[in-house]
């Protein structure tokens, strides 16, 4: 029997090309996000259905998941993958832009995990995949909104795999780097038109982040063989750093605090 993945966020970037991998390996696929209607990529694949899923509206969750579970019979892997970033200083940032950014990263992921864990208990079977960042272990400037969100999901994931032990329900968390991805079109650049103060600032950090070289990041398709590790490890392991975000990683763990500061303050001009 063909298992089951359901995935949010799959318009674009990570969550196209995991539906896409997952699928040509034989898995069914319900691919979900806010517009289906514009997508006509999944088409051809007989084994990929795609509903509408807005992670911040609770009754198009809801629908999304009884719908996967009619239509193929039970879920057996969520991820949560749906998100995006704001960019700026956070004193320039917007009531509102503070509410998308944690109702997207934060609560989203809550608010589609409570959906399926019904399911997954019932079942006593079922794995939780989040996509976290290397920004939620290592912060970088004028990300203090995405890192804030970051950094509670991965204590959320931590914390619930251990609730879930006794349901057999794993939770994973996939730890990306710099992944060359349409992830841009989803970050959002919080200005203000009446504070400059940190004008100079942020077109330095925004110089050497537009200068970085494409090459080194990873590509989604890297991101999907990762979830599909997550997705089939019978082991216990929780946390699944991904290319380049290892290098981060071990340089966090391994350098005094101080010293990577400064590696990450030279690396951003400032």
């Amino acid at each position: 029997m063909r298992q089951t993945i359901f995935i949010t966020g799959t318009s674009s970037g990570i969550g196209k090309a995991t539906a896409l991998y997952f699928a040509e390996n034989g898995w069914n696929v319900a691919a979900t996000m806010r517009s289906p209607e514009k997508n006509t990529d999944y088409s051809q694949y007989a084994n990929i259905k795609t509903y509408r899923l807005d992670v911040t509206d609770i009754a198009s969750i809801t629908s999304a998941v009884d719908n996967a579970i009619r239509d193929f019979g039970q879920i057996d892997v969520l991820v949560n993958n749906a998100g995006l970033a704001v960019f700026g200083a956070f004193e320039c940032a917007t009531e509102g832009e503070i509410q998308k950014q944690v109702n997207t990263n934060l609560l989203g992921v809550m608010n589609v995990t409570r959906a399926v864990l019904p399911h997954f208990r019932q079942r006593k079977a079922g794995r939780i995949i989040t996509l976290s960042s290397i920004g939620g272990i290592a912060a970088f400037p004028l990300f203090t909104l995405y890192h804030a969100t970051k950094w509670a999901v991965e204590g959320f994931m931590e914390s619930l795999h251990y609730e879930l032990k006794p349901f057999n329900i794993k939770v994973k968390v996939i730890e990306p780097g710099a992944v060359d991805t349409q992830l841009t079109e989803s970050t959002i650049e919080s200005k203000s038109s009446t504070l400059q103060d940190y004008d100079q600032y942020i077109e330095r950090v925004k110089k050497n982040l537009l200068n970085s070289n494409p090459t080194n990041y990873d590509r989604p398709i890297d991101i999907a063989k990762a979830i599909l590790r997550a997705a089939t490890d019978q082991g216990t392991k929780m946390r699944y750093p991904v290319g380049n975000a290892n290098v981060i990683l071990m340089l966090r763990r391994l350098l005094p605090l101080a010293w990577f500061h400064s590696f990450v303050s030279r690396s951003n001009g400032i």
